[in-house]
């Protein structure tokens, strides 16, 4: 066996899960990671997973996978980053068990993440949230629980592991009534609920039967909803929605949507930008800065409160050259 398969297996058991201990959202993103790599290392050399050597992922072979991912599996830039993320995480560990491998960990450490154009957020008017809560088919079982979850996350901007993480007893009734999650860096916070949510929240718990630690919004075999089912049914209750709102676009419509749809809510009721950091669970407030940029709004408001120049409208026209030199004197 190579010195890749017990320093990769390490990297898993020892480094992000003791000394790390990082989530398991963050472990599977990894795995994932890594499994494509050792999968594309292996077609380009032939050899067995359990038979790469370290000079086998070597810098070359690092940048023909990204480009793999971007030209071949057609990936974004973010998720090409989000890879090199987690292949430079493993290198950075390898760096400290294989320093005879030096020269090629450093040159992988070296890749540069791609940079790329960030767009202005979708988000939904109130309308259109509207249409989307009530597109469910609340005869059925299932539409009644998809009501429930799209209310809940265009209310609470939850993110969608968020959501599917949360179980039965994470929700209080009540004076302080709140959702408590678990977020990125495996950090808790509570999101308030309102008298709507609450309701809407009491009937389903009563229905889909209150057992603190199973799952909020299960299947139908009680198992957790995967944040690819929440995908399809958003888009699937958004194409439904589209008929009665037509400026709903079900193509560009994700779980996401829904978080920026809150967050601009709270930015249009006038809430400052640090709460509502904290409301979404930002870890720098730099990130909540994206909504003030896709708030036209707010920018309208600064523009009326600019005082008109006075300048008369006009071509600029020299002085006479006789009077300039007169009054030069």
């Amino acid at each position: 066996m190579s010195p890749i398969a017990p320093t990769l297996q390490a990297f898993f058991t020892d480094r992000l899960t003791k000394q790390r201990q990082v989530s398991p959202r963050t472990i599977a993103s990894y795995r994932d990671s890594l499994r494509l790599l050792i999968g594309f290392a292996q077609e380009r050399t032939g050899k067995t997973p359990s038979r790469l050597e370290w000079t086998d992922l070597d810098a070359d072979l690092i940048a023909s996978f990204l480009d793999h991912l971007e030209h071949v599996r057609h990936n974004s830039a973010r998720t090409r980053n989000l890879r090199l993320t987690a292949i430079r995480s493993l290198f950075g560990f390898a760096a400290l068990r294989h320093p005879e491998h030096a020269e090629v960990i450093q040159q992988v450490l070296a890749i540069p993440a791609k940079r790329f154009d960030k767009q202005l957020i979708t988000f939904l008017t109130a309308t259109e949230i509207e249409a989307l809560i009530d597109a469910p088919d609340t005869d059925r079982w299932e539409g009644r629980r998809d009501r429930a979850l799209l209310l809940l996350a265009s209310q609470t901007g939850l993110r969608v592991a968020e959501m599917t993480g949360l179980n039965c007893s994470d929700i209080t009734f009540g004076d302080g009534s709140s959702i408590r999650c678990m977020g990125k860096g495996r950090k808790r916070r509570a999101v308030p609920l309102t008298t709507t949510t609450q309701a809407v929240l009491r009937v389903w718990l009563t229905e889909r039967g209150d057992v603190p630690d199973q799952p909020l919004f299960p299947t139908r075999t009680g198992r957790r909803l995967s944040t690819d089912t929440v995908e399809r049914l958003v888009r699937l209750h958004a194409a439904t929605a589209a008929r009665t709102c037509p400026t709903i676009r079900p193509a560009e419509l994700h779980p996401h949507v829904l978080r920026h749809t809150c967050a601009m809510s709270l930015l249009h009721a006038g809430i400052d930008t640090a709460v509502i950091a904290l409301w979404l669970g930002h870890a720098d407030i730099r990130s909540t800065g994206i909504y003030l940029h896709t708030d036209l709004t707010i920018k309208q408001r600064a523009l009326d409160a600019m005082t008109s120049p006075s300048t008369k409208p006009g071509c600029y026209r020299p002085r006479d050259k006789l009077l300039a030199f007169l009054e030069g004197l």
